[in-house]
């Protein structure tokens, strides 16, 4: 979490082979094949606890390089090409990719062994990391070292007026007034998904493929949500929109009030099919909370700073859910709830719906709307012909007119 500003500071100062996006892509995919490689060739890697965990945390750093960079290739890509809202499409990406990869890893959980596991997922990263490394960064048309600034002044000082832009940056009030409300609406918010699922497993018996399931069905959400907001709601006021939002994630915690109460027996709805389909829909819409603000940031994100600023946003948003774990785990112990005894989990959800809907008492940090990004205007050929063409027939006339002046007799 502390490190992920780091990454992002070094990827927007530091070029390797005159790129500073794909070759960090690269590192970081290249730490995640070598960390699972080493889990599906080497037996003792998944029988010794330490090596176990040092491999996790190997592939865990390869992850946060590839994630601090790739999204600060999006925002970069995006006020380049004047395109906003580019982040959407990576959510999409995303929701697909969730899918995709629960109903997979779901399946070979259940009918390979952990070796093979290790030995596909390996595979599969090795593949992203023969793609991005054969992928040129000119060829994305964002900004290069040039050959005249290769000699340049010491990293050191790079990084460090890199470290003042970042400050810069977040002290602008139209950066820091929506960050602040967005990690503040997450960390006062306690988590106790822990004690819901263990509820649904020893208490009510769900097997676990069903909230495997659930998972599934919140990625479909979110990728619907997500293709609307692309559609539709990006140019609804932000302010109200997460309002909404906001409000509907609150409501959505007392999902598992019902289940608790078992309010949807009496409704004639089992608790296989209400898990299924409402378990995972609060961290969803948690989730798509993030989107307008994704946008918004990478929208006002100086050029230059694209991966110092998505960095810090996303280890702003860690320490927010770190924060929110820390108090759901306080709560649980204050509310007496153990392994043995869920009789104060409906006093702790109830909690929850509160903290939640709290947070938009500071509603008005969010902006009132997105702000507009001009779109670059593009010609046709036939146009830029015409308009060339245009242009000398132009010139040829007012050049004879001149002649013929010229010539007329005085």
């Amino acid at each position: 979490m502390v490190a992920k500003p780091i990454y992002g500071i070094l990827s927007d100062t530091i070029y390797i082979g005159g790129a500073h996006r794909i070759p960090y892509i690269c590192i970081g995919v290249l730490l995640q094949v070598l960390s699972w490689s080493f889990l599906a060739l080497v037996p003792v890697a998944r029988d010794v606890l330490p090596n176990l965990i040092a491999c996790v945390l190997l592939s865990n750093l390869g992850a946060s390089i590839t994630e601090v960079a790739k999204d600060a290739l999006v925002a970069e890509y995006g006020k380049k090409n004047k395109i906003g809202g580019l982040q959407s499409y990576a959510f999409m990406a995303l929701a697909a990719g969730g899918i995709l990869g629960n109903l997979i890893g779901g399946y070979f959980l259940q009918e390979m062994p952990a070796r093979t596991m290790f030995a596909i997922f390996s595979s599969l990263l090795s593949l992203q990391f023969a793609l991005s490394f054969s992928t040129r960064e000119e060829s994305l048309g964002i900004s290069q070292l040039s050959d005249q600034n290769v000699a340049r002044k010491p990293i050191s000082e790079d990084i460090k007026k890199q470290v003042s832009n970042l400050f810069m940056a977040i002290s602008n009030k139209s950066i820091s007034a929506p960050l602040i409300w967005i990690v503040g609406s997450i960390a006062m918010v306690p988590m106790l998904s822990g004690s819901i699922f263990c509820y649904q497993t020893q208490v009510l018996n769900l097997d676990p493929t069903v909230i495997g399931m659930s998972r599934v069905v919140g990625q479909l959400v979110l990728l619907s949500g997500t293709v609307l907001y692309n559609r539709y709601w990006k140019n609804f006021p932000m302010r109200k929109l997460i309002g909404m939002v906001q409000i509907l994630y609150a409501s959505s915690l007392l999902l598992d009030l019902i289940l608790v109460r078992q309010i949807n027996l009496k409704l004639g709805i089992s608790n296989e099919v209400f898990a299924l389909c409402f378990s995972g829909l609060a961290e969803i819409l948690a989730q798509f909370k993030l989107l307008p603000f994704s946008v918004l940031l990478a929208t006002l994100c100086p050029k230059g700073c694209e991966g110092s600023l998505t960095s810090f946003l996303a280890s702003a948003l860690c320490l927010s859910s770190i924060i929110s774990g820390f108090l759901g785990v306080g709560l649980s112990s204050l509310l007496g709830i153990t392994s043995g005894n869920f009789s104060g989990l409906t006093t702790g959800i109830l909690i929850q719906f509160l903290a939640a809907l709290l947070t938009l008492r500071w509603i008005n940090y969010v902006p009132m709307s997105q702000p507009v990004v001009e779109k670059r205007r593009t010609m046709s050929r036939r146009a830029r012909r015409n308009r060339r063409v245009g242009k000398v027939l132009l010139g040829s006339i007012n050049v004879y007119r001149r002649e013929r002046e010229s010539e007329t007799p005085r």
